[in-house]
């Protein structure tokens, strides 16, 4: 797991990008989760074989490294909750800003555990 902390208060270092390191790590900050992390690695893993590439397999480790990412972060993971409670709401204004900031939420993680 990396040490460096790169936006305040982090639960956990970010883990290495390893089907170990990020199954640690969701164990720690989403144990809840678990069950269908392995239901997507199995599914992931089947699909590699039947296409025979291993893009399923990178995909399936950036989507959980990114899970984890907003799930180690509290800044992120309010964040996080809050749009996705708007994402129905009556208003379509508030709907619509809670979409936006879903988006710039996972842009944000995406960003860092692609660096």
């Amino acid at each position: 797991m990396s040490t460096q902390a790169d936006h305040g208060h982090e639960l956990i270092p970010r883990p290495a990008q390893t089907p170990d390191a990020l199954r640690a790590a969701l164990a720690v900050v989403a144990p809840a989760r678990l069950q269908e992390m392995q239901a997507t690695k199995d599914d992931a893993f089947a699909k590699a074989v039947e296409w025979q590439s291993l893009s399923p397999v990178q995909s399936w480790v950036l989507t959980w490294a990114r899970d984890i990412e907003i799930a180690r972060r509290p800044d992120l993971s309010f964040r996080y909750a809050r749009a996705r409670d708007n994402l129905e709401h009556e208003d379509p204004v508030v709907a619509q800003a809670a979409l936006k900031e879903l988006s710039a939420v996972l842009e944000v993680a995406m960003k860092a555990v692609r660096t």
